[in-house]
């Protein structure tokens, strides 16, 4: 299985989809080598804006470039891109509902070195409640490449978030992305499995090893997370015996509350996959960080099996 970085990819297609559309412009918050802007920095440095450590600067830029015309790339660590500028994401992009489009690099726990003050695990939930914002979370490189497209194209404001790590190819590369729509990965009778970013691939593995046990998981891939098709989530669970949420991410206000809040006239029992209203921490290893916290196979295995009991 082919592993990809989504952010050399998301550097890549930029320069890609820049050499397309004089519009798109780049603005970074002096870290262009770790998110990959630099790589639009080397082909078009005309179109490239260092804005330094000033990220309520560099969105309040981006508005105004969005309202001459312009597509404007806003990029930073996901903690930053969407905490120090809220204000002003808030103010001038959704509320005018302008062509902004917000990159969270190296989210949730992927900046597994740095601890809290780099890991961004309440981004979505910061993004999800602003109306008019669109949220995007790829599970691999091939989405990415996807959405930055889908993202160009799309008028209005989007944020989406990037791992910092290597990821397994996991989409179809044939099949076209569509923002809202629900991907499903592999076909279950029993559970059904809601996950985004890293966690679908564990919630596949877990799959495989109930496969064993007689347990069958439906695996969907909730890349959208904001808008969601709440009528194909509702026909997505017909059937199943429960349902589980996985996201590297805080359970408040992320894919668990969205899931739920769909769900919530339906009788269908519900369990949740996620960060307990904890900050990160710092760790030698991504897997070791991910195991702490709970976004492992072996948890949602325990949900499923509580689920069916």
């Amino acid at each position: 299985m082919r592993l990809q970085n989504c952010r050399k990819v998301y550097g890549q297609t930029l320069v890609e989809l820049g050499k397309q559309n004089q519009r798109i412009v780049v603005l970074e918050a002096d870290l262009g080598k770790s998110t990959m802007s630099c790589l639009f920095q080397d082909a078009y440095p005309e179109r490239y804006f260092e804005m330094g450590i000033a990220e309520q600067n560099m969105v309040s830029t981006a508005a105004g470039l969005a309202l001459t015309g312009k597509i404007p790339f806003v990029n930073s660590f996901a903690v930053f891109s969407t905490g120090r500028p809220y204000d002003q994401i808030r103010q001038s992009v959704c509320i005018g509902k302008l062509n902004v489009k917000i990159i969270g690099s190296s989210c949730g726990l992927s900046d597994f070195g740095d601890g809290a003050t780099h890991q961004g695990i309440e981004d979505i939930a910061l993004m999800r409640g602003l109306p008019n914002m669109t949220v995007l979370a790829p599970v691999d490189g091939i989405e990415t490449k996807k959405m930055v497209k889908a993202a160009v194209d799309y008028e209005g404001p989007v944020y989406i978030r990037i791992n910092r790590n290597e990821l397994p190819d996991l989409s179809d590369e044939n099949e076209q992305f569509e923002i809202g729509k629900p991907y499903v990965i592999r076909q279950g009778n029993d559970i059904t499995v809601f996950a985004h970013g890293i966690m679908v691939s564990k919630a596949l593995k877990a799959a495989e090893l109930l496969a064993e046990e007689g347990i069958s998981l439906q695996v969907v891939n909730m890349s959208t997370v904001k808008p969601i098709d709440d009528e194909a989530v509702k026909k997505l669970v017909q059937g199943s015996k429960g349902v589980i949420t996985a996201e590297e991410h805080t359970i408040m206000g992320g894919l668990a509350s969205a899931i739920t809040h769909i769900l919530r006239r339906s009788a269908i029992p519900i369990e949740c996959v996620a960060i307990q209203d904890q900050f990160g921490q710092s760790a030698l290893d991504y897997e070791k960080l991910l195991e702490h916290y709970g976004l492992t196979t072996e948890e949602i295995i325990r949900s499923a099996r509580d689920l069916l009991s």
